[in-house]
């Protein structure tokens, strides 16, 4: 029989279909012999009904009349194969994701062999099997609608009492298989978005709206776990635990991205139920409590972790209830969250031991933020404000967050930082919430009292020109009072803002005085920095008002320590670089500032730092120099374009730097004959001032030069020429190599030798090599060369070792000359609105 099946025929035909009908009919059971015909037969069916719901309808009206979808359900009892089971799976999702007709799709559902297929005991152990099955029920959500889904569900006076697609479907929810999540996630979505009534009124109800609590404790689980993942790679980081680290944030954030598809479908409730059980379960008693440096009942969470969930929370679940309590929460202190208790069925809360009301109100009346008295170092920054208490718990987290800002690490003041932005670019939040915070814009805030003032709402002119606003703190606290009340009376959080209420105003200077902090700091990198600068450029759009005389003083104090970091890099070893790369930076740092979100994704808080391509050089290399010299300039940019903000200026497009000069050599250059087109090997000059040396590149073989160091402008080279025999003291160059950063050394045992060192022509940043999959250099880091020239005495020695130094003292002074307008910040505030761009004139 199964040989008759391979004889030629039409194979789009209904012949064929009906001849395969009749083959399928006569088997009684399905065995090794039988097997490859039954699932060819299957296979094929799909494609003749899916061609003849396409081009004609009599295929599936010979499909209906002859009841096939029953014969399929008598081969799928008969047979034991796997095979025939995934085939079985596999012909029915072709079948059903390519019918266009309502009439055939309408069939398909009408009956109970889809419910039967759904329901049927399959051998899930089987991987593959189950990979279809899962795709058989996705490729049936994919056809619902209101009509449809009536088809696949059991009512009774008019309730629904069965859904076998759903309810099947989310026993997979947290199957090990990633796919297999997603595809019932997809089926899930597909459910909800139909917005039939009784079906959303049969999920959200009874035993299946526990899967939305197994959503959000699993989501805990993978929060947890990915903490784990950053506390291991603290202690060991490579490229692999970075990956992983990525493709669990992945994971979180798809995560929330469902949740909020769900809650986006409308479906009554489901948006309330998972709030709840996102702050029950994950926020309260994990998130909140891990916001304190010291440990609370062994919280399983770091604060970064808890920093960055939070911020992914707040950003991608987009319910304003659940914003805003987290706002609110911001203002209890930590242990008011441990064993916080669930809410009831009923509403009511079950009882547990809680501090009393009034201790908690006495903690928090206790912490504000204070601007911080020194600006000179990391150890003493701070010591007199009242942040620093013995125990940091007993500080309110929104405090505790400005803390981290103050003397946290790097990691932790970003974390600070990217939580207080995600709060002022979370629309959901009102704008009394951040004005609570502490963190409403400017702007915001005076376009509110000019709409006060122009309704003529009493002394709405008299607030917009006054420091602080009654009325404006009373909304504010009403707005606060509200969420603060449904954490004690809805969750059991214990806490009030009755007694000793800060006012708004008091708030936004904690802010002011935490960031005004974070710039006096010299142990924070200067990327961590410019997202300070951001922060505060969102709050101060322009004005100087909001900063006090403490402000100003603390901010000129650590800009003067920026400027002298800045004149050292002009005497170091890229002084040649240094323009340009102010230049570029200055253009970074203005576009990083008038951006209207941060730079960095808070994503970036559990990745292990990028390695470089010269991380295992020795801090003296240029290489190390080079990173420090970008740090000294990105810090002295930001810095310099804080000062003009803080006066109430514009920030310019160009720094304030002046042109270089072409005509500039040094005497040395003049007498060697050197033009504006600067040095390369090749260039013949003249021998004058040269000192003849020998010089052995490679082992045994030295070789005869005149030494001689030049600069012009802001570049400069030491040079090795090679005597011309026809024309006296005239050579031509055949080593050139830059002249800053040759830090140049007499030999103590030989006075004849003179050590340089040779840095790269180029810096190692402004070409950097292509990355791997995470921070991973692929090209090698550029090395620094070494000399050591021979001279013929000692007094030829000292005097290449004079020359290399008067010529960088000159290089030096020129580029100190063109950075000049950049000290003196009044005439850095009034010539920058005429600053000519640079162009790229340096040499190397």
């Amino acid at each position: 029989m199964w040989f008759s099946f391979w004889r030629s025929r039409d194979r789009f035909s209904l012949d064929e279909l009906r001849y395969l009908t009749n083959q399928l009919l006569k088997i009684q059971v399905v065995n090794e012999v039988n097997k490859d015909f039954v699932i060819e037969a299957l296979r094929s069916i799909s494609e003749l009904v899916t061609y003849g719901d396409q081009h004609d309808p009599s295929f599936f009206d010979y499909f209906m009349e002859n009841q096939v979808m029953g014969e399929f359900v008598r081969i799928l009892k008969i047979s034991r194969h796997v095979a025939v089971s995934v085939q079985l799976l596999q012909t029915m999702s072709i079948m059903i994701q390519n019918l266009k007709s309502e009439h055939a799709i309408y069939y398909m559902f009408s009956n109970e062999h889809i419910n039967f297929l759904i329901t049927y005991s399959f051998d899930f152990k089987n991987e593959e099997l189950l990979s279809y099955y899962i795709s058989f029920l996705r490729a049936i959500s994919g056809k619902l609608d209101k009509n449809t889904i009536s088809l696949l569900v059991k009512t009774q006076n008019e309730d629904v009492v069965s859904f076998p697609l759903y309810v099947e479907a989310i026993r997979f929810a947290f199957h090990e298989e990633s796919m297999i999540r997603i595809a019932v996630r997809a089926l899930t979505l597909n459910v909800y978005h139909v917005g039939d009534d009784s079906v959303n009124k049969y999920i959200s109800s009874g035993p299946r709206a526990d899967y939305f609590s197994n959503l959000v404790t699993f989501f805990c689980k993978q929060c947890i776990s990915l903490n784990g993942l950053v506390a291991d790679t603290s202690k060991n980081a490579s490229v692999e635990s970075a990956s992983t680290i990525l493709a669990s944030i992945d994971e979180i954030e798809d995560n929330l991205y469902y949740f909020s598809d769900v809650i986006s479908a409308g479906i009554p409730d489901i948006g309330k139920l998972i709030t709840e059980k996102i702050l029950q379960h994950l926020i309260f008693p994990l998130l909140l409590p891990s916001l304190c440096e010291e440990s609370i009942n062994d919280i399983q969470i770091g604060v970064v972790s808890s920093l960055y969930l939070l911020c992914c929370i707040l950003r991608i679940v987009k319910i304003k209830d659940l914003a805003s309590t987290i706002a609110a929460a911001l203002f209890c202190p930590p242990e008011a969250f441990v064993q916080v208790p669930e809410v009831k069925p009923n509403g009511t809360i079950r009882e547990r031991l809680l501090p009393d009301d009034n201790e908690i109100a006495d903690t928090y009346s206790s912490a504000s933020v204070g601007v911080p008295d020194s600006c000179d170092t990391p150890e003493t920054h701070g010591e007199d404000t009242s942040l620093l208490h013995d125990k940091a718990t007993h500080l309110a987290l929104r405090e505790g967050l400005l803390s981290y800002i103050t003397k946290g690490d790097d990691i932790q003041v970003l974390g600070s930082l990217s939580m207080l932005a995600t709060f002022l670019q979370t629309k959901e939040l009102d704008e009394s919430v951040l004005d609570a915070l502490g963190i409403l814009p400017q702007r915001k805030q005076h376009k509110k009292l000019l709409l006060q003032a122009l309704v003529g709402e009493a002394s709405g002119e008299e607030q917009l020109f006054s420091s602080e606003s009654d009325s404006a703190s009373n909304e504010i606290y009403n707005e606060i009072d509200i969420y603060l009340r449904r954490l004690k009376d809805q969750y059991g959080v214990p806490y009030s803002v009755q007694e000793n209420r800060m006012s708004f105003t008091t708030h936004r200077f904690q802010v002011l005085d935490a960031l005004v902090g974070l710039f006096c700091r010299s142990n924070i990198s200067s990327e961590t920095l410019w997202d300070g600068g951001w922060l505060l450029r969102q709050l101060l759009p322009y004005s100087e008002v909001e900063f006090n005389t403490r402000h100003l003083e603390l901010l000129e104090t650590s800009y003067k320590r920026c400027t002298d970091a800045l004149l050292e890099e002009v005497r170091g070893t890229w002084p040649d670089h240094l323009v340009y790369v102010l230049r570029d930076e200055w253009t970074k740092c203005k576009r990083a500032m008038e951006a209207s979100s941060p730079r960095k994704e808070p994503k970036c808080l559990l990745l292990p730092t990028q390695m470089s391509s010269f991380e295992a050089i020795s801090a003296d290399s240029s290489c190390a120099t080079a990173e420090k010299m970008l740090e000294s300039v990105k810090v002295f940019v930001l810095l310099h374009q804080l000062q003009i903000f803080s006066l109430g200026r514009t920030l310019p497009e160009q720094p304030p730097v002046n042109l270089p000069s072409d005509t500039l050599r040094s005497s040395r250059a003049t007498t060697a004959g050197l033009d504006s087109s600067g040095l390369k090997p090749g260039t013949e000059l003249k021998l004058d001032d040269a000192v003849p040396c020998r010089i052995a590149f490679e082992r045994g073989k030295e070789r005869r030069f005149h030494f001689l160091a030049v600069c012009m402008g802001t570049s400069g080279w030491v040079v090795l020429a090679e005597e011309l025999p026809l024309q006296n003291q005239s050579g031509v160059v055949r080593v050139a190599a830059p002249l800053a950063g040759s830090n140049p050394r007499i030999d103590e045992k030989h006075p004849r030798w003179l050590h340089l060192r040779i840095r790269p022509s180029t810096l190692p940043f402004m070409a950097p090599p292509k990355l791997g999959t995470y921070g991973k250099a692929k090209a090698k880091a550029l090395v620094d060369g070494r000399w050591t020239l021979a001279f013929r005495d000692e007094e030829s020695c000292k005097s290449a070792f004079s020359m290399i130094m008067e010529e960088s003292n000159l290089q030096s002074r020129e580029v100190e000359a063109m950075l000049g307008p950049l000290f003196n910040l009044e005439t850095a505030v009034h010539s920058s609105q005429q600053a000519t761009p640079l162009t790229n004139s340096h040499t190397g």
